[in-house]
């Protein structure tokens, strides 16, 4: 993404009126035209003039969609390219062959509308999830502030800004107080960019520092964002291994599908001078099960039930790969505050240094309290402590507001008799120098994991002037408790036992963070590691980090260089985080995981709310992706042995030139009961298994071996078969034979699947091979499907090729899984 144009002053360039449409491929600018800024209006609009906006359409009405619509998964479902071929298929059979044969045709309208069905479940839950986890922009009317919708805003509306807060439209700043947006998410510059009155602020961006309020300049689809976020909807933001391997998947099987089916269609309707529905409907029988045609379904309702499943939870799954990328993750990054620890804190002592008078010290720390309309944990555990009188004798007339880069805040009053002082309230180990003797003191505190922060008095009373943190006298200690969240340490455990490495990373001081995260039970916990003397070099960086687990006096970018860092090593990141300290990392780790209370941006850049706050949530996560990844493992290896073993069939025959052994209505039945129910089944099961690399090559390692000791184990009884039988009903015997054996082998591939056993899953097997002895055994349904075992020592022969397969079978997978693992 370029960054803004400047001319060779560094002054932003003027730019059109108007942005311009945006074609795919295109890059975004974010260029603001040079606009007359809009008549100051400190009460804002009013409520007629709302109307009249509206009626002009000058509306914020750009759709916001956490899902699909409707006719878009409809459309995803239905028009596929197997579905296509397939529906071509089954009105040929409609035509030419009994209604047995025109089964599997059925079978797909039953798939494509269960995964309509569950998509659409997915849809609602992640609808309702967003619109609780919708942010709500602070807009003045009426010279009265209120909660919006975003959809709400109309041109020319007052929106009021705090720390953290997502700037939702463009604009053009109208009040500012030490008011600091970063604008790294749209122009990759990471320095915040102080805003005064007249200054234009670009959706997308956020507040990290000090507030105001902005008068929206460009609404709806004209705003930047929306631009940004049209562009972005045309890509999918997380990688997701399962999808893009069965993409691969279905490339390779179509390759191999067409050559191999107009071979067959030749051979079958060409050499052999046989009944034409005949031929064809054998042509067919080899054609539709060469079609992986479940795997893509099975992969979309599992994806769509761990959506519900987790929606349940409140847990607001933005990108449903991300399911998937949490249960690969191998480095989880936590955010202290808001993570481990709930977001208020308590004073619990206020230490008065070099002689302090302790009733001065407390009417300071009143004062300062009430100098941040919108006060962060801290300053807000001092307002609890030390609230403001009716009367106030001190006024206020500067303040600097926190920020997580300066590490510290300011104020600068006027005091009852006049005085003028100014203030600063932040961290000691950043405000003293080395040497100073009260550090021992702190260190101390910090151990008990407590949180200390400094009161220092600056020469003269000015917040602005250089220096001022360094001259600044020590006046007090405020001891700061945090209130630890009672399930985090369950959750640490739970990391653990997954052996997933787990990294405090935090703005606090290190030895306090560590002793926090002591208390939780963090292995590593006292491995700690102050960022400021982190090695720059992104090696040496990723070496530090992995040997130390708790990281105080992190920077926002150090936060997003330590995600980089153990990305370069191989590592798939999570970064949790609540606060705007947080969002670089947050974006640039593999999965970003924000609270739901956290702020709009960390909202925003984030795959995974968890809008319960509970940070114990995260198991369920990675639980539901495990469950994703491994159960879609074991069907593919299902579905790709049947096309395996379809495909060299069909060029067995095409290479004996005999007939194909099957009709369609023979492999619907063979697919149902040793794939399409089980692997149902299997696919919504739980599964604990931690999630491996490397899916195509997983599945094929066993697929391959798999199909092609199936169609050599059901070629061979086919050919013994046609030499057994002889006379009218020969290749009805033949084919009954075969499918005999087809079915034993495919069953025993189910068998192994299904490992480890546990009483539903041997029950499910069973079922299935109940349901085949039915249809051998009731004439009706040797009838229908045209299956009925002539004589006993061909079935006998059958079975005991089906016997010799299975053991191959077992022996090979062993072989596979001990020289290539699990």
């Amino acid at each position: 993404m370029t960054q803004r144009a400047l001319d060779s002053s560094g002054e932003q360039t003027p730019g059109p009126s108007r942005p311009a449409m945006i074609d795919a491929g295109a890059e975004l600018d974010p260029v603001h035209p040079v606009e007359p800024p809009p008549p100051r209006r400190p009460d804002g609009l009013s409520a007629a003039e709302v109307a009249e906006r509206v009626a002009r359409g000058e509306i914020n009405d750009v759709p916001v969609r956490s899902s699909r619509s409707m006719t878009e998964i409809v459309r995803a479902n239905v028009f596929t390219r197997f579905n296509l071929i397939i529906g071509v298929l089954w009105v040929i059979m409609l035509f030419v062959a009994p209604i047995q044969d025109s089964l599997f045709g059925f079978v797909i309208v039953a798939n494509t509308g269960i995964g309509i069905i569950q998509e659409w479940r997915a849809k609602r839950t992640l609808d309702s999830l967003a619109v609780i986890g919708e942010a709500k922009p602070t807009v003045r009317r009426d010279g009265v502030a209120a909660e919006i919708s975003t959809s709400e805003i109309v041109l020319g509306d007052l929106v009021e800004l705090g720390p953290g807060d997502k700037v939702v439209v463009d604009g053009t700043v109208a009040e500012a107080d030490s008011l600091e947006i970063d604008e790294s998410l749209l122009t990759g510059e990471a320095d915040p960019v102080l805003k005064r009155a007249g200054d234009p602020v670009m959706s997308g961006s956020f507040v990290v520092a000090g507030g105001g309020a902005f008068t929206a300049t460009r609404v709806g689809r004209e705003a930047y964002a929306a631009q940004l976020a049209e562009e972005a909807s045309r890509f999918t933001l997380v990688h997701s291994e399962l999808r893009s391997g069965i993409s691969t998947i279905l490339k390779y099987v179509t390759w191999m599908m067409v050559p191999t089916a107009i071979g067959l269609i030749i051979s079958q309707l060409v050499v052999k001078d046989n009944n034409f529905k005949d031929s064809v409907a054998r042509t067919v029988g080899g054609i539709v099960p060469m079609i992986p045609e479940g795997l893509v379904l099975l992969t979309s309702v599992a994806f769509a039930i761990g959506v519900v499943r987790l929606g349940r939870k409140q847990c607001l799954v933005q990108e449903l790969p991300a399911i998937e990328g949490l249960a690969r993750v191998d480095v989880v990054c936590l955010d202290k505050t808001g993570t481990l620890t709930e977001g208020g804190m308590d004073v619990t002592e206020v230490r008065p240094l070099n002689g302090s008078d302790e009733t001065y010290v407390e009417e300071v720390l009143r004062t300062f309290g009430a100098s941040d309309p919108r006060p962060n944990a801290s300053l807000q555990a001092l307002i609890d402590a030390y609230p403001q009188r009716e009367e106030a004798a001190w006024a206020v007339t500067d303040a600097m507001p926190f920020s997580s880069a300066r590490k510290y805040s300011g104020a600068a009053f006027t005091e009852a008799d006049g005085t003028a002082s100014a203030w600063l309230l932040g961290a000691p180990d950043v405000l003293l120098s080395e040497g100073d003797t009260a550090l021992a003191e702190i260190e101390r505190l910090n151990e008990q994991g407590l949180r200390v922060l400094l009161l220092a008095r600056v020469q003269g009373d000015a917040l602005d002037a250089p220096g001022a943190a360094a001259g600044a006298a020590p006046t007090a200690l405020v001891v700061l408790e945090q209130r630890l969240r009672p399930d985090a340490g369950d959750t640490l455990a739970y990391f653990a036992d997954q052996n997933v490495a787990t990294k405090v990373i935090s703005g606090d001081n290190a030895v306090s963070v560590g002793a926090v995260a002591g208390k939780l039970g963090l292995a590593g916990a006292e491995n700690t590691l102050d960022a400021r003397r982190l090695p720059t070099d992104p090696d040496e960086m990723a070496t530090a980090i992995e040997q130390n687990a708790v990281f105080g006096r992190v920077t926002p970018q150090q936060k997003r260089d330590m995600v980089a860092a153990l990305q370069s090593r191989g590592h798939t990141v999570a970064m949790t985080g609540d606060g705007v300290n947080d969002v670089l990392a947050l974006k640039d780790a593999d999965i970003g995981v924000s609270m739901g209370s956290g702020s709009e941006a960390t909202r925003a850049v984030a795959q995974i709310v968890l809008l319960n706050n509970s940070f114990a949530t995260l198991p369920s996560v990675v639980a539901e992706g495990r469950r994703v990844i491994g159960n879609i493992t074991r069907v593919a290896t299902l579905f790709l042995t049947k096309t395996v073993y379809s495909v060299l069939l069909a060029i067995l025959v095409v290479c004996t030139q005999v007939e194909y052994p099957f009709l369609p209505r023979h492999l619907t039945l063979l697919a149902t009961l040793t794939i399409g129910v089980p692997a149902f089944f299997l696919a919504l099961a739980p599964n604990k298994e931690r999630a491996q690399p490397h899916f195509v090559r997983r599945v094929m390692r066993y697929a391959i071996p798999s199909g092609v000791i199936a169609a050599a184990a059901t070629f061979t009884t086919y050919l013994v078969a046609r030499h057994h039988y002889t006379g009218e009903g020969a290749l009805d015997a033949e084919t009954s034979a075969a499918t005999l054996t087809l079915f034993l082998v495919a069953m025993w591939v189910l068998a192994i699947i299904a490992r480890p056993y546990t009483w539903w899953r041997i029950g499910l097997v069973a079922s299935m091979g109940l349901g085949f002895l039915i249809v051998l055994v009731v004439p009706w349904l040797q009838d229908f499907f045209a299956l009925k075992l002539v004589g006993t020592t061909m079935p006998w022969t059958a079975v005991g090729i089906a016997v010799a397969a299975a053991v191959l079978l077992e022996s090979v997978w062993r072989w596979v899984g001990r020289r290539f693992g699990a």
